[in-house]
């Protein structure tokens, strides 16, 4: 039986740690120290580490876990400046977890960087700083039509998928969708949800599809009233979901 956990680090990461028996994997280790303790405490032996993109709060502890397991494999997405991989993946790259009887199915979903990939385990989608509860990453390195084509792709692995975001965004997230859609009654609950959560401790993540296809603004560009609220924003013609993507991004880029 697969167990999924967040190793909680820096202000808002998660580092997710998938086990069985007495094996595990970790997605975006920015934190070797945070990591390696729970991975000890839990009996637990590294197999492997899935990196979905470069930046230094998904990879920085990387080497100090391959000091503890130095056995471990690093993926890494092709392309990726982060040179700490021992095997590099593409789209439709299907990697086995070795320990968890697992396969890993790998996206590639440009936009908050070039080289960002996201892995599917069954129904569980590690989708690092792509997509948020309620938001998505910014545009560091790749266009906002990059980052809305990734959307879509991620989007289209269906309802069901269980999203594992790499950070804690989801309360600013959802401040900014409800400026977006003030009457969207289902936001409106999951915000109290998800207030009642952090005030108690415990993640907002993981989140459905479904639920963010109902309350995420970024995957809701295509809806007359989404786009009604990015133009009387922007003051500009919203033609198109990707015209409206654009603006709600630049949008919450300054909210």
């Amino acid at each position: 039986m697969l167990s999924i956990s967040p190793i909680p680090a820096f202000d808002d990461n998660y580092i997710w740690c998938l086990s069985a028996t007495d094996h595990a994997w970790v997605v975006d280790p920015g934190d070797g120290d945070a990591a390696a303790a729970y991975l000890l405490e839990q009996g637990l032996e590294l197999g492997g580490v899935l990196i979905t993109h470069h930046h230094s709060d998904h990879v920085a502890g990387v080497a100090t876990l391959k000091r503890h397991w130095p056995d471990a494999e690093v993926v890494v997405p092709v392309n990726s400046p982060f040179q700490g991989g021992t095997q590099t993946v593409s789209e439709g790259s299907r990697i086995l977890l070795e320990g968890l009887h697992q396969i890993a199915t790998v996206t590639l979903c440009p936009g908050h960087t070039l080289d960002h990939c996201a892995y599917q385990v069954g129904h569980h989608l590690f989708c690092g700083d792509t997509l948020f509860s309620g938001g998505c990453g910014r545009l560091f390195e790749g266009s906002a039509e990059q980052m809305h084509d990734s959307l879509h792709k991620l989007r289209m692995l269906g309802a069901s998928t269980l999203l594992y975001p790499a950070h804690e965004y989801t309360l600013a997230n959802l401040a900014f969708a409800q400026a977006v859609e003030p009457d969207n009654e289902q936001l409106q609950a999951y915000q109290l949800r998800c207030s009642k959560l952090r005030q108690d401790g415990i993640p907002t993540l993981p989140t459905s599809m479904a639920n963010e296809l109902a309350i995420n603004p970024f995957l809701r560009s295509h809806l007359p009233q989404v786009q009604a609220a990015a133009e009387r924003h922007s003051g500009h013609p919203c033609q198109d979901s990707l015209a409206c993507f654009t603006q709600l991004r630049a949008w919450k880029d300054r909210f």
